[in-house]
């Protein structure tokens, strides 16, 4: 256990954190300077189990991207790889990675949200979910709506449209797009557990069919905690970690940065603003906590709410952790 933990305080945080039942939650991991020095687990889960992680798979896109970034294979400056968008006059030629990572891109991609909506044809973000569709060409064979980087929008045509940029350089090389996420992230530090589910076509639908366990998350967590090198390897190009949880010039909230959520602008009460998180459908959250070497992962399907509940737990946390 590191120097200074009040492991009764950890200890009671996690105890609450379970206790709260109608959250449902399946697993909460507590790390503090690289150690674990809190675990919960529900009855019938374990450390090992994947669990279905929803959204925060967008994280998992972002750190791929840097992958290449550093490899010299993509530039987030450059316009998008994209050849659908390479036509003459096309506006979309105008898009730029990072602003599919900021998910600024303007494309007319409506998100209708949960609801009767949800079932139309009209909700292309959620049609991902429940239609049986080529999620990449979904994504990329809409029209602009808007001029990219003038407004911040939760939409999945971002993410996904990245995704279809990492396979079309993986493959250019002659590489296996099915194996790169596991030789070049996961086996790098340690994850053991993920299940990245594709469509009909072979695409990760990594906005929301990705299940990791929760010392999956963890890991993934730390490395970002630790700017991207893992056992003295980088394995995220230098200046990543600091892209990512830097906020999208087009989010006037600061609560968005690099398919990471931020906490610039203090949506999160009683969490330190320089807190960012890989966030996923009812309350799946990666929570990287720099200024207090701490990394926070929850599980399990949350009804609404969950935001409030996950402050609470992480100011609980923090009450066992030494301040820096």
């Amino acid at each position: 256990m590191p120097a200074g933990v009040d492991t009764a305080a950890v200890k009671g945080a996690l105890d609450w954190g379970m206790a709260q039942t109608r959250h449902n939650t399946r697993a909460i991991i507590a790390l503090y300077k690289g150690k674990i020095v809190g675990e919960r687990y529900a009855p019938g889960w374990t450390s090992d189990t994947p669990q279905i992680s929803w959204s925060e798979g967008k994280s998992i896109t972002a750190a791929l991207a840097g992958i290449l970034v550093g490899q010299g294979r993509l530039n987030v400056d450059d316009v998008a790889p994209v050849k659908e968008w390479r036509r003459a006059n096309d506006p979309r030629g105008q898009i730029r990675v990072r602003d599919l990572l900021h998910m600024s891109s303007g494309l007319d991609f409506a998100n209708l949200g949960l609801g009767p909506d949800s079932y139309t044809r009209a909700n292309k973000h959620m049609r991902v979910y429940f239609d049986g569709l080529n999620v990449f060409d979904h994504s990329v064979n809409n029209p602009q709506e808007i001029p990219p980087n003038t407004q911040w929008r939760y939409r999945n045509s971002d993410p996904l449209t990245l995704g279809k940029i990492i396979r079309d350089i993986v493959e250019s090389r002659g590489e296996s797009y099915f194996t790169f996420p596991q030789r070049e992230l996961f086996d790098a530090i340690g994850v053991r557990h993920a299940t990245l589910e594709t469509d009909a076509w072979g695409n990760f639908v990594m906005t929301g069919f990705d299940y990791l366990s929760a010392r999956d998350w963890a890991r993934f967590g730390l490395l970002h905690l630790r700017d991207g090198v893992w056992q003295g390897k980088r394995i995220l190009p230098e200046g990543w970690v600091r892209f990512i949880s830097t906020p999208a010039p087009a989010d006037k909230s600061r609560g968005y940065g690099g398919l990471f959520w931020l906490n610039r602008g203090g949506a999160w009460s009683g969490v330190p603003e320089d807190a960012y998180m890989s966030s996923g459908h009812m309350g799946q959250y990666t929570m990287v906590i720099p200024s207090r070497d701490l990394v926070v992962v929850r599980m399990g399907p949350s009804p609404g709410g969950s935001q409030e509940y996950m402050s609470q737990l992480v100011a609980k946390i923090l009450e066992g952790v030494p301040r820096m």
